[in-house]
């Protein structure tokens, strides 16, 4: 950490500020702060942003949460990462928890369920977008292609769940990197070389006993939010297991939103915590709030509440969703405090670059067993046939998407609106 200039109050109305306006999801958010750090307040130089940037990409857990908790640190230690990192997801937690009522309590009122069927239809569109995009940037070689094809392979016709692709997918990358260092280069135009930065001499680290600290106080944070939850409801209680399950999906999930949410809905969804109807909605609604995408985690978790035996309970879903949050983001905090101070270190090791290659090109193919999921259950929903217009509907977004760069915002309002008038229709 180094000092800075800028003064805490300052930094504390600008995160609060973003934490309204960050839409985009993580592209546009880092897009955000660079644009607001770098170029216009110069509050971080570009190749403090650009290490942090790549130190975040190796971490499991949303890369932009993660960017604006290390620059938070940057500029004012533990408070300035820890304001950064609550101001960055605040209001969407507020704003998540309306839509996930309304979705709970109004989703079969017809206006209402008519508006969602447009909005399952866009986030479809979404998704395959999303592979298209992810795939033009990651697979920058043939072998990258067979990671990506293997991965969706395995995790959509035989079953392998997601952190046992993450984990083959990136010591596949660490061992082919020592034999085949082609394949995981970034070369600059013209040349042949790998070019990678390696770590400043005069940086002094921390001893291990920096990582031990670090580590158990938040030991102590998460234990004192779980532990009363399973001492008060048991270790089989939905809520309990909510804790569980979003604590060891924050530490496996590497890729983003998309591979988290392919994890997500293969175990919520054979859990009955939601319906694959629900999932879609939830992605949706997660894409038209600010903050993360991984906001969506919170809706999954208000709905498994909201759902448990015993009825509806409002609070108790609250509770759902809350628990999700703290499970899904504290470890962020973790990762960031911790790893911080070796971020030079870390960047600069063509091993950890090139498992985190390997992992990008397998959620690669992770992302489009997601979009396969969310197809089948969007255009064949019942036995009754083809939802022909949730299929133009996405084909059109698609298109809209790929071809136009309309925005997702103005996409799946507008999605919402076709699906509202083809329901009064219908």
């Amino acid at each position: 950490m180094t000092e800075s200039s800028v003064s805490f109050r300052a930094a504390l109305r600008y995160w609060f500020t973003l934490g309204f306006l960050n839409f985009g999801g993580p592209a546009g958010q880092i897009a955000m702060m660079h644009k607001d750090l770098v170029d216009q307040r110069r509050w971080v130089d570009e190749r403090t942003f650009l290490q942090a940037l790549n130190f975040c990409m190796l971490l499991p857990g949303p890369e932009a949460h993660q960017l604006a908790v290390y620059l938070g640190w940057r500029m004012h230690g533990y408070a300035g990462g820890t304001v950064a990192g609550v101001f960055f997801v605040l209001p969407s937690v507020a704003i998540m928890l309306g839509l996930s009522w309304l979705a709970a309590a109004k989703g079969n009122v017809p206006a209402v369920a008519a508006i969602f069927h447009g909005i399952a239809a866009a986030v479809v569109a979404i998704v395959f977008e999303a592979v298209w995009r992810i795939g033009k940037k990651s697979l920058r070689h043939p072998a990258l292609y067979a990671f990506a094809g293997i991965a969706f392979g395995l995790g959509y016709f035989l079953g392998v769940p997601f952190p046992l692709i993450v984990l083959c997918a990136g010591l596949s990358g660490m061992v082919l990197s020592r034999s085949h260092p082609e394949i995981f280069c970034h070369r600059a135009s013209g040349s042949r070389e790998c070019s990678l930065d390696e770590p400043e001499a005069s940086v002094a680290l921390p001893s291990a006993w920096h990582l031990v600290r670090v580590a158990a106080v938040f030991a102590a944070i998460w234990a004192a939010v779980a532990l009363p939850v399973f001492a008060i409801f048991g270790f089989e209680d939905t809520l309990s297991r909510i804790v569980l399950f979003f604590t060891q999906a924050a530490f496996v999930t590497f890729g983003g939103a998309y591979a988290v949410l392919a994890y997500i809905a293969q175990y919520a969804v054979e859990l009955s915590w939601l319906s694959q109807a629900q999932m879609l909605l939830g992605l949706g609604l997660a894409e038209t709030t600010p903050g993360p995408l991984i906001m969506v985690t919170q809706f999954v978790g208000f709905m498994a509440a909201w759902n448990a035996p015993g009825g509806p309970n409002l609070g108790y879903a609250v509770a759902g969703g809350l628990l999700t949050t703290f499970a899904t983001f504290l470890p962020s905090f973790l990762f960031i405090f911790a790893l911080a101070p070796y971020i030079m270190a870390i960047t600069a090791n063509p091993r950890l670059g090139a498992a985190l290659t390997g992992i990008t090109a397998a959620v690669v193919g992770v992302v489009l067993q997601l979009a396969m999921f969310f197809a089948r259950h969007t255009f064949f929903p019942a036995a009754s046939g083809p939802d022909w217009f949730a299929i133009v509907l996405a084909g059109v977004a698609l298109v809209a998407l790929v071809r136009f760069k309309m925005s997702m915002h103005a996409l799946i309002v507008g999605c919402g609106l076709l699906g509202f008038f083809w329901g009064m229709i219908s």
